[in-house]
């Protein structure tokens, strides 16, 4: 059995994971906090867990453009750091396959998920941030600089600051984050995520208006893309029961051919299993 390796450099950690059948499985995985020399602890830990790899899979918190990392702001020292050519170093022949991790997980989802048999579909991930994959032909699309589906740029207001300002709008509204900050403001204390949406208090308008936001900008995607299914994971979905049907009437009312809306199958894992269905794709290949 060919057993293929995947890596998911995160914000706070890295993951590594072994595959051998092609599945959502692991025979084995280690786990490592960022800091000094990521990269090459990385690496080292890759080659004691499996020497030889069929192919590798990454998974990447920031964009791949020109050979470097670019629009990774919650990482610092990673943005512009030339990654596929460390990778291809390490590796040699072996095929090295990368993506940003939300890619990523919509290529699990479409792999052994959610989003199995789709065509056309979007794929949400809320998190710590926000961000999207857009999958045309049962195929996640990169776009032109590899930065499709990053719309936590997408601006709410009109004339607001935007990208070049240094500010991601819909991202500052609606992701993980965000909703902790504007909360913990609210309600005089610090609060989690999940703890504001289990414990809304004088913070209620506060959920109401961003998930309103948000639900309006998933109809609006829809209607631009019209896929037939939307699948929606990441680590707010703790809420999903609070989440989806505001998502689901939103976009019954606003898209021409409402699409089927699901909670994705994989929520913890998802970047790292997404590294892993990359490699099992590079392997398939002639």
């Amino acid at each position: 059995m060919s057993h293929v390796l995947g890596i998911d450099f995160g914000g706070t950690k890295v993951a590594v994971g072994v595959s051998g059948s092609d599945g959502p499985s692991m025979v084995d995985r280690i786990r490592l906090d960022t800091g000094e020399r990521t990269l090459s602890r990385t690496l080292a830990a890759a080659r004691e867990l499996l020497g030889s790899p069929a192919a590798v899979g990454v998974s990447n918190c920031g964009v791949i453009a020109g050979g470097r990392v670019r629009l990774a702001p919650n990482v610092p020292g990673w943005e512009g750091l030339e990654l596929p050519r460390l990778l291809r170093e390490e590796f040699g022949s072996v095929p090295v396959v990368i993506d940003n991790d939300v890619n990523a997980a919509a290529a699990a989802e479409l792999r052994w998920g959610a989003l199995r048999g789709v065509s056309t579909g979007l794929y949400v991930n809320l998190g710590t941030g926000l961000a999207a994959a857009l999958v045309v032909g049962g195929q996640v699309v990169p776009g032109a600089h590899g930065a499709a589906g990053e719309i936590g740029y997408l601006l709410v207001e009109p004339a607001e600051p935007g990208f070049a300002d240094g500010h991601a709008p819909l991202e500052e509204r609606v992701s993980g984050a965000a909703l902790a900050a504007r909360g913990s403001a609210a309600l005089g204390r610090s609060v989690t995520t999940a703890e504001l949406f289990e414990r809304p208090g004088a913070a209620e308008g506060l959920l109401d208006e961003a998930l309103g936001t948000l639900a309006m900008t998933v109809a609006n995607l829809c209607v631009v893309l019209d896929p037939e299914r939307v699948v929606v994971g990441g680590g707010m979905m703790g809420a999903a029961g609070r989440i989806l049907p505001g998502l689901s009437a939103a976009i019954a009312r606003a898209v021409p051919f409402p699409p089927e809306i699901r909670a994705a199958r994989f929520v913890d894992d998802a970047p790292l299993l997404g590294a892993l269905a990359l490699a099992h794709s590079a392997t398939a290949k002639p």
